[in-house]
């Protein structure tokens, strides 16, 4: 069964020892920079919800969910305003391609219809144009591209 658990201190160095392959890593930031950004968008007025990937016990993988915009937020797309972003997803790379993505995205989406920060039409994502694996799985869902983007990363929207 596959879960998500709340980061916290008896969880958070397993996570942090959790990585993808070195060809992956242009494509997803470390678990160490995403919980540091975690923590400054909380502390800046904003949300963030990071979560571990768990298979039963084993640490897999990470999560992290955001809302909103916070305070240091300079450039946010426009549709960060007010609704979900499925902030980080990451596999580690000794178990990927078992399902534990799909499963991940499938429980961050329960997560955020049960609207923790209040409602919102849309949950919002963004990739890298090459990561074609991340593409797939976000399209099965119904994640569609807006032609917008995050930087130099691709935004896909999802409505609620």
């Amino acid at each position: 069964m596959v879960k998500l658990e709340k980061i916290n201190g008896k969880n958070v160095w397993d996570i942090l020892k959790l990585s993808v392959s070195e060809e992956q890593k242009s494509f997803v930031a470390s678990n160490t920079n995403s919980i540091i950004e975690a923590y400054t968008s909380i502390t800046g007025n904003g949300y963030a919800f990071p979560f571990g990937i768990y298979a039963e016990d084993t640490p897999v993988g990470f999560l992290m969910i955001g809302f909103d915009t916070d305070d240091y937020w300079e450039d946010a797309p426009q549709i960060a305003k007010g609704n979900y972003n499925l902030w980080r997803l990451m596999i580690d790379q000794k178990y990927q391609k078992k399902g534990y993505g799909k499963k991940a995205v499938r429980l961050a989406l329960d997560f955020i219809k049960t609207f923790p920060c209040g409602q919102a039409e849309y949950c919002w994502l963004s990739y890298e144009p090459e990561n074609k694996t991340a593409c797939q799985l976000y399209r099965s869902f119904g994640f569609m591209e807006t032609g917008e983007r995050d930087g130099e990363e691709l935004i896909a929207i999802l409505r609620l």
